[in-house]
């Protein structure tokens, strides 16, 4: 079984440091509620108040102030549009983005990815590496054709998007940890990913995973 402790997971049987995620939202109850939501992640840490060290940040409108700046920010914005300082924000959601949705960002966010999406839909259109740039569209080719995935490495997909270390997939599915650790590397072909970060983001990007 997996070992947890206060901000360590074992992963396939390493020992790597779980994402310290700040939740700071001017609604306490609403920041309550996504912490214990993220706590049920096998990878995120959710912390609500003071300051310390944390390695994302997950802020609303309401919060100027208080938060490192150095830090990455999922901002959830009710805003229809609006410019937000560069290298502070990295993601941009609604503000009644699902919780699932919003730790995803905070993941990618953590990476360095800039997240960018369309108010009100939850859904995401732009996932690229952060490089201090303003978010950007990029031009896409629409008629490019989505990988096939089987329906076991869609719900592998699905698992990685939780977070879901190989050992707990294997559980999850039934499966052995080898076979877990093969669907993930023929993910990571299919989708032309570097590795599991890339690939939930370029799963997001192309409507492969809807977490």
């Amino acid at each position: 079984m997996d070992t947890l402790t206060s901000d360590r997971i074992m992963h396939d049987g390493a020992v790597s440091r779980r994402l310290v995620v700040l939740i700071a939202l001017g609604d306490a109850s609403r920041a309550e509620r996504l912490a214990a939501s993220l706590a049920a992640s096998y990878d995120l840490l959710p912390v609500v108040a003071g300051g310390g060290r944390a390695d994302v940040a997950i802020v609303d409108d309401s919060i100027g102030d208080g938060v490192p700046a150095l830090i990455p920010r999922v901002l959830l914005t009710g805003r229809a549009g609006g410019e937000w300082p560069v290298g502070e924000v990295l993601a941009v959601m609604s503000a009644g983005a699902d919780d699932l949705l919003i730790a995803a960002a905070a993941r990618l966010a953590a990476a360095g990815y800039c997240v960018s999406g369309e108010r009100g839909s939850g859904r995401h259109e732009d996932f690229r590496a952060g490089d201090g740039e303003p978010f950007e569209e990029e031009a896409s080719d629409e008629h490019a054709a989505r990988p096939s995935l089987s329906p076991r490495e869609a719900e592998v997909l699905a698992l990685l998007a939780e977070g879901a270390p190989n050992k707990v997939i294997a559980r999850r599915l039934n499966i052995s940890v080898h076979t877990a650790k093969f669907h993930v590397a023929a993910i990571l072909i299919k989708l032309g990913a570097a590795n599991r970060t890339d690939a939930i983001a370029i799963a997001m990007r192309q409507g492969l995973v809807l977490v």
